[in-house]
């Protein structure tokens, strides 16, 4: 699929970065706007055209206005090495924060690390993807998988799972760490099964689910359309068991509608995080978007985070230089929808982490929340 960039031309915009005599300083954001992200990835697009819009009304960074160059990372790897190539030798943006697939962010570090720009991943993943270069805002497994595990066994009384997921570094990757978990924990896996990322008939795999003797589901799939698709059959097929998705998020359970009743997710956020900071994004979210608003979501949240964070940064680095921003990156915080966030723990962050449950219009009821959640040993040769 041919890679489309799209460049920010709001009027808005336009007027903002005339006010400034300094150039721009360029945010480069490959993005799934086709392929398995592009359920998603609007969100994350409105997030980041928020950040920017604010911080430029405030003066921008170091007298600076900030622009967004968004590239289609077609959700896979070769889309990404375009994006990442267009993005870092031809636009030569200073930074690249981005949510992107496991196998898009893989393909794009070669770029990043030939190209000296930092590069902050703002989506959750399977954790250990160690690059000097490379920071994370967002959860890893072993912030993720102990509340759902933990509450199938404790309070459900789970003993055997099955396990579904997307044939790809992040299906596998979460999965081997569910697994492990939930023997640590006393259960049991009694299947364990993956489709291609982009695959969509799950009819096999569930009927293997309905004779496995299984008292609860597991899946980590590629975000968007794979969980949808997944959702829509098990629903379809009748199985009601205990349902933890490792993948969904807010605005992908609101998409699926009753598909998604009573589906467990653990987050870093929910939309419903009573904090003055989350209700002004929300509100400021509202007004900028009005109908055209996506939920804001566990994707696209620390992607407004991760801009005000690459501010913070530069701003304590007094410049855009790469081996400065890297160096302050650790040392900066920035508190917004989900708290305070610090890439301090290994370059990535300790996160109060949420157990939702998917009620019947799509929004998360919270059943537990967790605080300040350390990574654990991420990238301890950093």
């Amino acid at each position: 699929m041919q890679m489309k960039t799209i460049i920010l031309t709001l009027a808005s915009a336009a007027f903002a970065t005339a006010a400034f005599a300094e150039d721009p300083i360029k945010i480069g954001v490959p993005v799934g706007l086709s392929g398995a992200n592009s359920v998603v990835a609007p969100s994350v697009v409105q997030a980041a055209e928020l950040a920017v819009e604010e911080i430029n009304a405030k003066g921008g960074v170091l007298g600076r206005p900030l622009a967004l160059e968004i590239a289609d990372d077609a959700s896979g790897a070769a889309g990404a090495q375009k994006a990442f190539d267009s993005l870092v030798f031809q636009k030569e943006v200073n930074v690249v924060i981005s949510m992107e697939t496991s196998a898009a962010r893989n393909a794009g570090l070669p770029i990043i690390s030939k190209g000296d720009v930092p590069y902050i991943y703002t989506s959750f993943y399977e954790g250990k993807s160690c690059n000097a270069k490379l920071f994370v805002n967002a959860w890893v497994p072993e912030q993720q998988v102990p509340p759902v595990v933990d509450n199938f066994i404790g309070k459900q009384g789970a003993k055997k799972f099955f396990l579904i997921g997307s044939d790809y570094s992040f299906g596998r990757g979460m999965l081997t760490f569910a697994k492990a978990y939930i023997e640590k924990a006393g259960g049991k896996v009694v299947g364990e099964e993956y489709l291609p990322m982009d695959g969509s008939d799950w009819t096999a795999i569930i009927s293997k689910v309905r004779s496995s003797g299984a008292d609860a589901i597991i899946t980590s799939t590629a975000g968007g359309a794979p969980n949808v698709t997944l959702t829509k059959q098990l629903r379809s097929s009748g199985v009601s068991l205990p349902y933890g998705n490792l993948a969904v998020d807010e605005g992908t359970a609101k998409s699926m509608g009753t598909d998604a009743k009573d589906i467990f997710l653990s987050a870093s956020y929910v939309t419903g995080i009573d904090s003055p900071e989350n209700k002004a994004f929300l509100s400021a979210m509202e007004k900028k978007f009005g109908k055209e608003l996506r939920t804001p979501n566990d994707l696209s949240v620390p992607q407004y985070e991760a801009i005000y964070l690459y501010k913070a940064a530069v701003e304590k680095a007094g410049s855009t230089d790469t081996a400065d921003v890297l160096k302050a990156l650790p040392d900066v915080s920035f508190t917004g929808p989900r708290g305070k966030i610090s890439m301090n723990k290994q370059h990535h962050a300790p996160l109060t982490m949420y157990l939702g449950q998917v009620k019947d219009d799509g929004s998360v009821a919270v059943v537990d929340s967790f605080k300040d959640v350390d990574p654990g040993n991420q990238c301890p040769n950093l």
